[in-house]
């Protein structure tokens, strides 16, 4: 018998067809080329937009534990804060709400006077919009743009569009809603517009993001009546901000002599590096913005109808048949 017969013989491996595989830098051209296929598609067709806010929303618990750090140390740094900030700024407030107190009066009446007159005039009341208060969460993660993160998502009932406020005036615009959390792009992003008004003489224009933290109002002439420390507000004709809300104050006019149009710096009111508490207005209804023009022709219509001659229509009078003939 030979030598080794009944051994048990080891299987082989097949070797495989590629010994060496694709080297490191082929695949980073691949995925980078994938990555920006992808990124090209959403950006197009928005067919990402369910399964983003499906990771958002799974990633929110996680977002939670990595900002639990930042705020314990907020709450222990207000915690700790000195007591004598805290006493001078309680006199300060308390002088504050007595010098409102003593405004309150006069606005009461000024109120009261100004429904009376409506009424006389027929006029409609403004709308009053609701607010949802909300917290910023942390600032955007992207350095091309200017984007809070509030606490409050769809499920509380925030809606794309909404206008975001603080006690100064505008800050900004929701602009993406998530479950949980929602993006505000900030007045001073260079993407996001707004139609202001001067308050001193009712100028309308459209502000838009500048450098540095600013406002940008162009296409205005060189001779145009504004001046450095006018305060500019909301116009209302967007239906989205609602008139009379302070927005910036004029910084800068600049005036090229080559350009008809002037350059005008403005430095928004809105503190939101001071501030965490934010308020989203709700949009309107559609019912409670009903167009002005269908209520003009409706009025129209009744006092062109009511101005028509009424003509009378002679009847003969009905014989009568019991006369005697």
């Amino acid at each position: 018998m030979l030598k080794g017969v009944h051994q048990n013989l080891e299987a082989q491996q097949t070797p495989a067809f590629f010994v060496r595989g694709a080297n490191a830098f082929s695949r980073m051209v691949f995925f980078c080329a994938l990555s920006i296929v992808f990124m090209a598609v959403d950006a197009r067709l928005n067919y990402l937009s369910h399964i983003r806010q499906g990771f958002i929303a799974a990633l929110h618990p996680l977002e939670v534990v990595a900002n639990a750090p930042s705020e314990w140390y907020r709450d222990i740094k207000k915690y700790f804060s000195v007591h004598n900030e805290l006493v001078q700024e309680n006199y300060v407030l308390k002088q504050q709400a007595f010098e409102h107190k003593v405004m309150l009066q006069r606005l009461s009446t000024i109120k009261a006077e100004n429904v009376h007159l409506r009424s006389l005039l027929n006029g409609d009341m403004p709308l009053q919009p609701n607010a949802i208060l909300g917290e910023i969460s942390h600032m955007g993660r992207d350095p091309f743009t200017r984007i809070v993160v509030v606490n409050r998502g769809s499920q509380h009932s925030v809606k794309a569009g909404q206008a975001v406020v603080d006690s100064k005036g505008v800050i900004g615009q929701v602009t993406r809603v998530y479950p949980f959390t929602s993006e505000v792009t900030l007045i001073t992003d260079k993407e996001l517009s707004i139609p202001i008004q001067i308050e001193r003489n009712q100028l309308r224009a459209i502000a838009f993001g500048g450098d540095n933290n600013t406002l940008d109002i162009p296409y205005l002439p060189t001779n145009v009546d504004i001046k450095v420390g006018d305060k500019l507000v909301t116009s209302g004709i967007d239906g989205v901000y609602p008139a009379g809300l302070a927005v910036a104050t004029v910084s800068q006019i600049l005036q090229n002599p080559e350009s008809p149009f002037a350059k005008i710096v403005c430095t928004p009111v809105a503190e939101v590096t001071n501030h965490l508490q934010l308020l989203l207005l709700a949009l309107p209804d559609a019912k409670d913005t009903a167009p002005i023009e269908e209520k003009i022709t409706q009025e129209a219509k009744v006092a062109k109808d009511n101005s028509k001659p009424q003509t009378k229509v002679q009847t003969k009078p009905k014989a009568n048949i019991n006369a005697p003939h």
